[in-house]
């Protein structure tokens, strides 16, 4: 979801993220080591450092200060993180232009209703998973586009953490959660990540089960919003075709028809139980 007023932002933190993929690579071969070698030694995969050096992932603080630490640079990877950081900040806000007008009203929302029949809501989506969504859209995207969209979905969670935060309601297809996407590491950690973010006080998580013999929302996946100070609004997006509805008949047959659904699904006790369930299978 890109700002209108700040469409070059992500490019500076795309130009960071590979400058420091570089002296990350550096000092590794400095120090006679293997992308393998290096994430042993330091907890991590060595897909993750090839990607950080590549500068198609974000260097994370932590990693920063831990090859910081390990390589000897004095300091100079640790200094960076409050540049890494700032870009990220800035990055987030490089959506879609398709995309715009929602993040907006997104942001200034009070309400938050998510019907999600095909894949887990952006705003509770992991890393991996977003990323594992957003590189299987076709025609492929080239890997700066991706980062600067992962970093942009990511981004938009932050409203889950303001204060005051929005009321948060999601109901999501079961068949979305046993879905392995991306690879069954991605499936177990985004499970884990919609228990922590269904025991939030602002959130309520429900799962429609694929067991059940009525069915509200086979027109597809769709969002309600109250953004602040103005009316429900909706928000339809199908194979990159995106609309805000506002027209006040439509956005009402959309909320009765969440109300359905709703009724229709698990409780939000029930359904944080079927996670946990799941969760034991894998």
């Amino acid at each position: 979801m890109a700002d209108p007023t700040d469409e070059d932002a992500g490019d500076g933190a795309v130009d960071l993220f590979r400058a420091l993929g570089r002296q990350i690579k550096l000092l590794r071969e400095r120090a006679g080591l293997t992308q393998r070698e290096l994430g042993d030694r330091l907890g991590y995969g060595e897909n993750l450092i090839s990607s950080v050096e590549r500068g198609r992932r974000v260097s994370q603080p932590e990693l920063l200060d831990a090859v910081d630490e390990l390589l000897g640079a004095g300091g100079l990877l640790s200094a960076a993180k409050t540049d890494v950081e700032r870009a990220k900040a800035k990055a987030r806000v490089r959506h879609p232009a398709w995309f715009r007008d929602y993040a907006r009203l997104e942001r200034e929302a009070e309400e938050l209703c998510y019907f999600a029949n095909q894949a887990v809501p952006g705003i509770f989506q992991t890393e991996a998973y977003a990323r594992a969504v957003i590189t299987s859209r076709l025609p492929l995207f080239d890997e700066e586009t991706v980062e600067q969209r992962v970093a942009a979905r990511l981004g938009r969670q932050e409203l889950l953490t303001r204060w005051p935060p929005p009321m948060v309601s999601a109901i999501v297809q079961e068949s979305v959660l046993r879905q392995a996407f991306g690879g069954q590491a991605v499936q177990r950690a985004q499970l884990e990540r919609l228990l922590t973010v269904g025991r939030m006080r602002s959130v309520e998580v429900q799962v429609m089960p694929s067991a059940s013999t009525e069915h509200s929302g086979m027109g597809g996946p769709f969002t309600l919003l109250v953004p602040r100070g103005k009316p429900q609004v909706a928000y339809l997006e199908v194979q990159h075709v995106s609309r805000v509805v506002t027209e006040a008949d439509e956005v009402r047959a959309l909320a009765v028809t969440y109300g359905s659904i709703r009724g229709q699904a698990l409780t939000p006790r029930e359904s944080l139980l079927l996670i946990e369930k799941m969760l034991g299978e894998l």
